[in-house]
């Protein structure tokens, strides 16, 4: 039964499932070669001690990511708004004095010691599940700037102001992103789309001007080489470290720029560190499995079975493909630094758990919509087709006899 159950499974599941894996894999040999010289030598004296911690965390992750793809889309609908509230009032308590647990000068974690959690990795997949279940059970709310407001944009701007005071801009780009991928897959207005854009780029501007930490970053992205040793030094090291690399890389553990020359290497960092130790071709392989996520998320989305599907599967895709695109722009020095980590890559206990239980979700769409649909089809069809055939032969025998009954007579 099993490997039937595995035969009939559409091929956008299996890519997704084997991007995924290699991801993971590919991961656990990064942050280890990110990581172990560092951590030898000024962590806590084990090479393998976040080695360890991401192969722990990514074990939780397959647990989760399994459960949810054989049954976490029957449950979602109704889990949808326990998360949303459930994930708000976390963002909120990190904020309340003795809560909150403060790194490099942002407070987005709540726990103590090696047990922490991150609830904005929460929060953005919770909104991007609200935000598919309200647009396929208010379709009509996606024509109107006014329809949007109350039943979504309000949600989405409330939780970037909680993640701006954090402060977390990456994270509310990436849900902004999010959010706006999903309202075309929707079927939004272009023109109502290009308002919504417009609006948001003008206060991202302002946001990012008001404090002067991103100020320094804008201002770095632009020529980073001015400020080498200040605001541009951590987008400078990526540079070099790529640079180094060239096309083929150094190999594997033979990088410079991640012992103490590059800051968060096997975090926000880790592609300049595969840039490095893999070259061109270590990028473009990362970028190629993105790709192949990418590629069958949209397809599962697109052979969906109803609207609630399909748009849940086109923003979980587009949730992963947004916070790849950041953290690959930044790195690369075509984009501001935003302290976003790699999907699946970087090491990140929270934001690999969560976004596994969204890739289960995933998973469950390409496994119960599509292909198997499609594969169901011609059994039907052949089954009426069949007996259609057989009333026809029926209906002839009938007549036959009928009309050999009239010349009898």
């Amino acid at each position: 039964m099993a490997a039937r159950a595995a035969r009939k499974r559409p091929v956008e599941y299996s890519i997704l499932y084997t991007a995924t894996l290699c991801l993971l894999a590919f991961g656990a040999v990064m942050v280890y070669s990110a990581s172990s010289a560092e951590s030898l030598l000024s962590g806590p004296g084990d090479p393998s001690y976040y080695l360890k911690r991401y192969l722990m965390y990514g074990l939780v992750g397959l647990v989760v990511m399994h459960l949810t793809s054989r049954h976490g889309l029957k449950l979602i609908r109704a889990a949808t708004p326990i998360l949303l509230i459930g994930s708000f009032v976390l963002t909120v308590a990190v904020m309340l004095p003795g809560l909150g647990v403060t790194i490099n000068g942002a407070t987005r974690w709540l726990g103590a010691g090696p047990l922490q959690f991150q609830p904005s990795e929460l929060l953005k997949v919770s909104i991007v599940l609200y935000a598919a279940q309200v647009l396929s059970t208010r379709p009509k709310t996606t024509q109107s700037f006014k329809g949007l407001v109350s039943p979504l944009l309000i949600v989405v701007a409330v939780a970037c102001l909680l993640l701006l005071k954090q402060p977390d801009m990456g994270t509310a780009l990436v849900i902004c992103l999010a959010i706006g991928t999903l309202l075309i897959a929707a079927g939004t207005p272009i023109r109502l789309l290009g308002t919504i854009f417009g609006t948001l780029l003008v206060l991202a501007l302002i946001v990012a001007l008001l404090e002067p930490y991103r100020r320094a970053r804008m201002t770095s992205f632009l020529d980073p080489f001015s400020d080498a040793g200040g605001a541009g030094f951590q987008a400078v090291q990526a540079l070099t470290a790529i640079g180094s690399g060239g096309e083929f890389g150094v190999w594997l553990g033979e990088s410079v720029q991640k012992i103490f020359y590059l800051p968060e290497a096997h975090t926000d960092m880790i592609l300049a560190v595969i840039g490095e130790e893999l070259g061109l071709v270590g990028i473009m392989g990362v970028i190629g499995l993105y790709g192949m996520l990418g590629f069958a998320g949209l397809r599962a989305a697109k052979l969906a079975r109803d609207l609630h599907a399909k748009l849940l599967a086109a923003g979980i895709t587009s949730l992963i493909l947004c916070q790849a695109t950041l953290n690959v722009f930044a790195v690369l020095g075509m984009a501001p630094l935003t302290g976003v980590p790699l999907p699946f890559l970087s090491y990140g206990s929270t934001n690999l758990v969560v976004l596994m239980g969204a890739m289960g979700l995933l998973l469950n769409v390409a496994a119960t919509g599509g292909q198997a649909r499609r594969a169901g089809k011609p059994r039907l069809e052949a089954i009426e087709g069949g007996r259609d055939a057989e009333d026809r032969d029926r209906r002839g025998r009938h007549g036959g006899a009928r009309r050999a009954g009239s010349r009898d007579r």
